[in-house]
């Protein structure tokens, strides 16, 4: 293994914090990724990792290391990419939530995959928020204002948010007219992968933003588990508008207090400051920006 492939394979196991995941994400033997780091440490006359039974995290030299190793890495793979006709490759991790994935993103992936025939796509889905950093993510598509520090942001879009129930639910409760009206309701409470606590719905009245906690029987941490539990018409629902396209031209789901939407929800794309120079990334944000400048949200 040459000086740049050590170089990765250092960076890797500490944004890992792993040495079995950084050399699976690799495609190598542990034994080889555990050699390579020993090999690197007694070249340099220092110890870069400090070792544990459950965890793997950088010393203080290990540290000024793996940032210097992030900008010479970053600047090999930029000055390769600007060579006339070299194309974007290897593995990109991307995770992003599902329904938004499957709308959204999935009817264009062949053109992506067909532009960039040498990137490999690792994309995972969930409602769940990761740790790019620690979980090895390249980007992620995030809907909502981010609050990671340290981390690129491009901004992709902003998305409707609406509130709904079935025509059942509205028959046995009643249709609000305004927020106020809203006492007697239940909600599909929705439990946030940030707060672990359950989201209130939120509305804009006379300009001002305001929080509704309504009493939620069935709580639950899935969006696409919410979405049918509102259909059986157990309660209200408070998500994105395009979930609820087809509902809503079936009537399987009626909008309500349409009047009072909250403002639209930023989608954006995130990425760790040790990606922005790769040409991998690069491409896969500026395809997905495209994607969603066409798309309505």
């Amino acid at each position: 293994m040459d000086r740049f492939d050590s170089m990765r394979l250092f960076t890797r196991v500490v944004e890992r914090r792993s040495f079995t995941a950084a050399a699976a994400d690799l495609k190598i033997p542990r034994s080889t990724a555990t050699a390579v780091i020993q090999q690197l440490e007694e070249r340099l006359g220092v110890r870069l990792l400090q070792r544990t039974t459950r965890l793997v995290t950088p010393t203080p030299d290990g540290e000024a290391y793996h940032e210097r190793c992030v900008a010479i890495l970053g600047e090999v793979e930029e000055a390769e990419g600007a060579l006339q006709g070299a194309k974007p490759s290897g593995l990109l991790r991307v995770d992003a939530p599902g329904l938004l994935t499957r709308t959204f993103l999935l009817p264009h992936l062949p053109g992506f995959l067909e532009r960039y025939p040498k990137i490999r796509l690792d994309l995972g889905q969930g409602d769940r928020l990761v740790d790019l950093v620690r979980e090895g993510i390249d980007c992620v598509l995030r809907v909502g204002a981010p609050t990671e520090s340290g981390m690129i942001m491009r901004r992709l879009g902003a998305i409707e948010e609406i509130t709904c129930a079935s025509p059942a639910y509205l028959k046995k409760h009643g249709t609000p007219g305004t927020p106020d009206e809203l006492g007697g309701h239940v909600a599909i409470g929705f439990v946030s992968s940030r707060t672990h606590q359950v989201m209130p719905l939120e509305f804009v009245v006379n300009g001002e933003p305001r929080l509704v906690a309504l009493d939620a029987r069935l709580t639950v941490n899935h969006s696409d588990t919410a979405a049918e539990l509102a259909r059986l018409g157990l309660g209200l629902i408070q998500a994105p508008r395009y979930r609820f396209e087809r509902d809503l031209a079936t009537g399987a789901l009626l909008e309500v207090l349409a009047a009072f939407r909250a403002p639209a929800t930023p989608l954006v794309a995130l990425y760790p400051q040790s990606r922005q120079l790769s040409p991998r990334v690069r491409a896969f944000v500026d395809w997905v920006a495209g994607v969603f400048a066409r798309a309505r949200l």
